[in-house]
């Protein structure tokens, strides 16, 4: 069978190929670029080396190779979601929109349409049964990137296929060092896909600009310092506020009158995150629904443990009630929500704004 074939030039997608080779199947190598390299004066995120890589795999194993710009649909999908949620005071996750919107997006509707399956390195497992496909955990529980899959529909998820999920890490990297692939010893990429070797906040500022504000400490209502935008900050932050005395951890956002409020010596998200709100809910499953008391797994971020909680139905949204206080809850990222004894992911919400509560 003929299949689409993700690769990066990392070792996870570069050793897709002879596994599905091994399995039979003809991968047609598809390297996709979303770096925004030919935007003038935009970022230094040169994509020569993955490309080279990429290319000596399909020469390696006899696969047609092929070079997809998607640099103008990630722009319009993927980095205006990230500006427009950070000017919202929000916290974005775009390697999550980006598996949505351009990796099985905006490439089905180039290519991946004219193929039965499509394959990438992601550690994640697909599970089919009778009653259809879902998204399974990878077997590495540290690189299990289930958190990020976890808003693709259930088009997408049906033709998707992760030859890497069931292997663990160290595992990889032996296949591709058995395999003298030139990406065994490459280090995991780190970061936003799109930034390059670009600061964040350097980003940030290029689209949002700078204004001053006043940092304040929230029990006392003293002002602490001065901040140059509360989009440059996220909720939980303990380093870069410039402030001695600490640690302090930036507590809460005025995004209308831009402040920063913080408190110091200890991160007060603990001491009120029993509950995360949750809106705009996707299933990834068309027979999966939620209510009210249902038992859950979840995660709020890509980490290798499981929280677990039950969900509370509020209207069209839920709030889950976590067993244990968590920290670092940030609006705009994802709450991802899996089954409580089965392997596999049920969907994500985005995390609502709350109040700040402390004591």
């Amino acid at each position: 069978m003929e299949i689409a074939s993700l690769v990066s030039g990392g070792v996870d997608s570069s050793v897709t190929i002879p596994l599905l080779k091994e399995q039979g199947y003809d991968p047609v190598i598809f390297y996709i670029k979303i770096g925004m390299e030919d935007v003038p004066g935009y970022i230094d995120c040169p994509s020569e080396e993955d490309i080279e890589i990429s290319s000596w795999i399909a020469h390696k194993y006899n696969c047609h190779f092929v070079v997809v710009d998607l640099q103008k649909e990630y722009w319009e999908s993927v980095v205006a979601y990230t500006i427009e949620s950070v000017k919202k005071g929000l916290t974005p996750n775009p390697d999550v929109m980006c598996n949505r919107f351009i990796k099985f997006g905006a490439f089905e509707q180039r290519f991946g349409h004219q193929f039965p399956k499509i394959s990438t390195g992601h550690y994640a497992q697909i599970i089919e049964n009778e009653k259809g496909f879902f998204l399974g955990t990878a077997a590495d529980t540290v690189k299990d990137q289930t958190y990020f899959l976890a808003r693709i529909t259930y088009a997408q998820l049906s033709k998707l296929m992760f030859p890497v999920g069931g292997l663990l890490k160290s595992q990889v990297r032996e296949i591709a060092r058995q395999m003298k692939l030139p990406s065994a010893h490459r280090p995991d990429s780190q970061g936003i896909c799109f930034l390059g070797k670009v600061n964040y906040n350097d980003f940030i500022r290029r689209y949002t600009g700078e204004r001053e504000g006043k940092i304040i400490e929230l029990e006392t209502g003293k002002v602490l310092g001065i901040h140059k935008g509360f989009w440059f900050h996220t909720i939980g932050q303990r380093k870069g506020l410039g402030l001695s005395g600490g640690p302090w951890f930036v507590v809460k956002k005025d995004v209308d009158e831009n402040l920063i409020y913080v408190s110091n010596g200890y991160d007060p998200i603990a001491q009120y995150s029993h509950t995360i709100p949750l809106t705009d809910i996707q299933l990834l499953h068309p027979d999966f629904s939620l209510h009210t008391g249902m038992e859950v797994r979840f995660k709020i971020r890509h980490q290798p443990h499981f929280n677990y909680g039950k969900l509370v139905q509020n209207n069209d949204s839920f709030v889950i009630h976590s067993e244990e206080a968590i920290s670092g809850i940030a609006p705009g990222q994802f709450g991802v929500l899996y089954h409580a004894s089965e392997p596999w992911c049920l969907g994500s919400g985005v995390i609502d704004q709350q109040e700040t509560e402390i004591g």
